[in-house]
């Protein structure tokens, strides 16, 4: 029997698909504790709707990550930090500042926890960063770090 899982199924699949099991395991455990629903010819066409939809909206935003893709890469963000003696920062420059000068800078918003930097940065120097924009799309960035 084809039936719909409405929630994560251990074993058998995530919500959202559409799988093939055995009538009694639909009947008695699926159906009762409403993990899943017939898979009838107009649930199937829904499910195939929404699948189509699904499958638009990535495409769309994968699109419009290779777009933004290009306008970061190879780009220089410029931080500005207050420094103490002997060329060192006072603190360290973190994601969430360099997500701000992004914003600032290139009109481009990227949460900071997609954000790699390799070190940590206590000092002005230029440093290489990543940036994670989609899944498998990233872009390679430079963090210039200038005293105030």
């Amino acid at each position: 029997m084809k039936v719909i899982l409405k929630q994560d199924v251990n074993k058998i699949g995530t919500a959202g698909e559409m799988v093939e099991t055995s009538d009694g395991y639909a009947r008695n455990f699926l159906f009762p504790r409403n993990l899943a629903e017939e898979a009838t010819p107009e649930r199937i066409k829904e499910w195939k709707d929404k699948e189509a939809s699904k499958k638009k909206k990535e495409e769309r935003l994968q699109k419009e990550a290779r777009e933004l893709q290009k306008r970061l890469s190879g780009k220089t963000v410029r931080v500005r930090a207050s420094m103490g003696e002997k060329g060192k920062l006072f603190g360290s420059i973190t994601t969430a500042a360099v997500a701000e000068n992004l914003v600032s800078q290139y009109s481009a918003s990227i949460d900071k926890r997609d954000i790699r930097m390799p070190e940590t940065v206590k000092q002005t120097g230029s440093y290489p960063f990543t940036v994670k924009l989609y899944t498998g799309i990233e872009a390679e960035m430079n963090l210039l770090v200038e005293s105030e």
